[in-house]
């Protein structure tokens, strides 16, 4: 089954101080252990780097790179997608949901994945299920 991985939970799984470290280490071990197939998109990627840097450091960012980034298929976002996303924002007018997370529910419609590993309650809101939160 395929697993989409949003910034909170790479973030969390980072920080050994983020509040949902400890669950996500648990949720990862499963979602290993599952099999599951992790994608996110390159937005999500330059999100979690920019936390990373600014929050751990740059070994931080190393240790995300090596250890989490060969398991994961990465989708980059295009124009047409950038575009629905900005779109979707505009028309939602949600200030409190991201660029990020509308390219993010764009991709997931499109690929047919359901489930998201995350700790942001937007994914559950728009009709993903969420891993993260119980």
């Amino acid at each position: 089954m395929a697993t989409y991985v949003d910034t909170s939970a790479f973030y969390a799984m980072m920080d050994l101080d983020d509040e949902f470290h400890k669950e996500s280490k648990i949720t990862f071990s499963k979602l290993i252990g599952e099999r599951e197939i992790f994608h996110s998109s390159n937005y999500v990627i330059f999100e979690t780097i920019a936390l990373l840097k600014s929050r751990l450091g740059l070994e931080a960012i190393r240790v995300f790179q090596d250890d989490l980034m060969p398991i994961v298929n990465i989708h980059w976002i295009d124009k047409a997608v950038h575009t629905i996303g900005i779109n979707s924002m505009l028309i939602a007018h949600q200030k409190e949901i991201s660029l990020v997370d509308y390219t993010s529910f764009e991709i997931m419609r499109t690929l047919g994945i359901k489930k998201v590993f995350a700790f942001d309650e937007h994914f559950r809101k728009n009709g993903f299920q969420v891993l993260g939160l119980c």
